[in-house]
């Protein structure tokens, strides 16, 4: 059975890829940078159905933390096969008016984050010749957003991450693609007022907010067989937006 990592996976779009996995007999490793009792609480809610659930407290964008998360999974599952970096956090203010220390935070968590994962994680795929890594991105990442710039400029890495890392690791049969998100039904949105999120909703040519789900879906299908020949791509899911 494959082991797959979820990075900030207490809640949103996190939570929803490991529920995803557990309900189909994954060996699934849990992650957040604190709440680790929403981990729990997705643990004891499926622990009926799939006994092989880990959680672990670990600030994913300190190489050292992530380090020893590592190192706990190797112990117990022997390395992880599916690596889904989805740990990160948004930013909406002007630039002109954001600290130097903000962008740091920023950076460090939905960037670094990434290749210190991911880092830790391809000896073993390498090893197997085999093993799929997805990066949860973001349309922004593409195309850039108003009083959005460091996240977007964060995102923007993450996906040319995906392409540079496909292109070596594809020699040793492991697929690299991230998902570009659109706008998702998510507490991340929460700071938008409703006549904001109406708005919104009306430039979207599907007319509504992507679900979880749908991410978690797609998240699944690209660590699935049929995807195999799938790598080195960043794939826009956003109901049409950009």
């Amino acid at each position: 059975m494959k082991t797959v990592l979820i990075t900030g996976s207490s809640r949103g779009i996190g939570a929803e890829i490991a529920k995803k996995f557990i309900k189909n007999n994954y060996y699934v490793v849990l992650n957040c940078i604190n709440r680790i009792e929403l981990l729990h609480n997705t643990i004891n809610e499926y622990s009926c159905i799939n006994k092989n659930l880990m959680a672990i407290q670990a600030d994913v964008s300190d190489y050292s933390q992530t380090e020893s998360m590592f190192n706990q999974i190797n112990d117990k599952f022997g390395g992880i096969d599916i690596l889904i970096n989805n740990a990160g956090i948004s930013s909406w203010q002007p630039f002109n008016l954001t600290e130097p220390k903000d962008w740091g935070h920023v950076i460090n968590t939905n960037l670094m984050s990434v290749l210190n994962t991911t880092h830790l994680a391809i000896p073993h795929m390498i090893q197997k010749k085999s093993g799929c890594i997805i990066n949860i991105s973001s349309i922004w990442g593409n195309v850039g957003a108003s009083c959005e710039v460091v996240y977007s400029t964060a995102k923007g890495g993450v996906n040319s991450f995906t392409k540079s890392l496909a292109k070596e690791l594809g020699p040793s049969n492991i697929n690299v693609n991230a998902i570009a998100c659109g706008v998702i039904n998510t507490e991340m949105n929460g700071f938008l007022s409703p006549e904001d999120k109406e708005s919104l909703t009306n430039e979207i040519p599907l007319l509504r907010f992507g679900q979880k789900s749908e991410i978690a879906e797609l998240a699944f299908y690209l660590s699935s067989k049929p995807a195999k020949y799938i790598t080195g791509q960043v794939i826009t899911a956003d109901g049409g937006l950009t």
